[in-house]
């Protein structure tokens, strides 16, 4: 009980920064307080409005999506759906460059370029030193 309290009172927090603030300070907010099923639900929404908006049936882009009509309706509701399934819809939507931007593409900074010479980074380095300084070392122990 405490917790369905707790989420209506997230949810309530939401609604009011999405009716009186900037959209910014709403998106900051659902990154930070909102439960996976209060975003899946907005995500949901957001394409239902904008498939309605393009007047288009629920039909017509699940056919186009190459998904049944009832997966259209689960992430309209707000259900978990695959991630191929919503990259499906969302190209049918034709808004799938939202969610490149979304997502930004991350390079390699500039004194990072200077060091690799162009090269791309392959995979992360450790946190572990690879090679301990011996503090025993002396002058002639090379051999």
């Amino acid at each position: 009980m405490i917790l369905y309290i707790l989420q209506l009172a997230i949810f309530d927090e939401i609604s009011y920064y999405l009716a009186n603030k900037s959209s910014k300070e709403a998106i900051n907010l659902m990154n930070t307080t909102a439960s996976d099923k209060t975003v899946l639900e907005e995500i949901g929404h957001r394409l239902s409005r904008l498939r309605i908006e393009r007047g288009r049936t629920q039909a017509s882009l699940a056919r186009e999506a190459g998904v049944s009509k009832r997966t259209v309706e689960r992430i309209e509701a707000g259900e978990s759906t695959q991630s191929s399934t919503l990259v499906r819809v969302m190209r049918a939507l034709d808004i799938l460059d939202a969610l490149y931007a979304a997502i930004p593409s991350s390079g390699p900074r500039p004194m990072n370029l200077l060091k690799l010479h162009g090269k791309e980074r392959q995979r992360a380095s450790s946190k572990t030193q690879k090679n301990p300084v011996d503090d025993n070392w002396q002058w002639g122990d090379e051999g």
